[in-house]
């Protein structure tokens, strides 16, 4: 008949189990950890009777109580909407000049916008809007369309390149895959526009100023500087779109841009809009600010 080895010190008995002298007790669970799991058990009972708790397909148990975090979350959002309805309501209906004399509610629509332009434009134009490539910088003070928050509004409201019928619109042509220019042209003309830099040369005369002339003044300006309002960059300076370098150039030449802003008219609120374009245009005033 086995004997049962005891712990001397402990009294409890042993499992047999022995780990370079160590032996294993076999001691019962602690009361504490028993009357806590017996609390928690009794606990979940209740709360499943008491709380909204199992799953019935497309519904769910409502619980005594009849609690729903969906309404009380409607409920939140409302009295908050319902807070912000005097100031949300300026923004939508006043014009700009009267929004930014209003430094109280300049604070709360730039505060408010912010957090908007993260969920909504950062993806592509990056946070603080330092943009990316085929993305504009939106903290400068170059403006394909105009840097006004009224400006900055159509822009949002409507677009570029957009399904919407009052969309801007824009487009560089693709002198190299429509056949607009042979291949030798689209090389002089990359060289030409890497030079640039320097700003055009009055009177030059050479085959690759008259190529620029002839078939990119016309949305580039004849200095080559770009016209605001027609979504043509200057090409003087060195803020691009897509890419400075010449490959980038060529590949421009070749193949043509038209790159795309969603129109967030419906998808914004008319304050929504409003502050946003405020909040971009203040972009632009904090660049300027940093950079000095």
């Amino acid at each position: 008949m086995s004997v049962t080895e005891r712990d001397p010190v402990s009294g409890f008995a042993t499992t047999g189990h022995d780990w370079n002298g160590i032996k294993e007790l076999n001691s019962p669970i602690p009361r504490v950890v028993v009357w806590f799991l017996a609390v928690t058990h009794v606990y979940a009972v209740i709360a499943w009777v008491l709380f909204p708790t199992w799953p019935l397909g497309q519904t769910y148990t409502k619980g005594l109580l009849g609690g729903d975090q969906q309404q009380a979350v409607a409920a939140d959002i409302a009295a908050a909407t319902a807070a912000r309805a005097d100031w949300m309501s300026a923004l939508a209906t006043q014009d700009f000049d009267s929004l930014r004399a209003d430094s109280d509610l300049m604070a709360r629509a730039l505060a408010t916008a912010e957090p908007l332009f993260g969920q909504n434009c950062q993806v592509c134009h990056g946070a603080g809007g330092t943009g990316g490539p085929g993305f504009p910088r939106l903290n400068d003070g170059i403006w394909l369309w105009g840097g006004t928050a009224e400006e900055i509004e159509t822009t949002l409201r409507f677009g570029i390149n957009s399904p919407h019928a009052d969309t801007r619109f824009a487009q560089m042509p693709a002198f190299g895959r429509d056949g607009l220019l042979p291949r030798p042209d689209i090389l002089a003309l990359t060289e030409y526009v890497l030079t640039l830099g320097n700003g055009v040369i009055p009177g030059d005369t050479s085959a690759a100023a008259t190529l620029f002339q002839d078939n990119c003044a016309g949305c580039h300006g004849e200095d080559a500087k770009g016209l605001e309002g027609t979504g043509a960059p200057d090409l003087t300076d060195a803020d691009w779109i897509y890419g400075g370098d010449a490959v980038t150039i060529r590949q421009t030449l070749l193949a043509g841009r038209q790159g795309v802003m969603p129109a967030w008219q419906g998808r914004l609120a008319e304050a929504e809009l409003r502050m946003m374009a405020l909040y971009i245009e203040s972009l632009a005033d904090k660049g300027a600010k940093d950079a000095q």
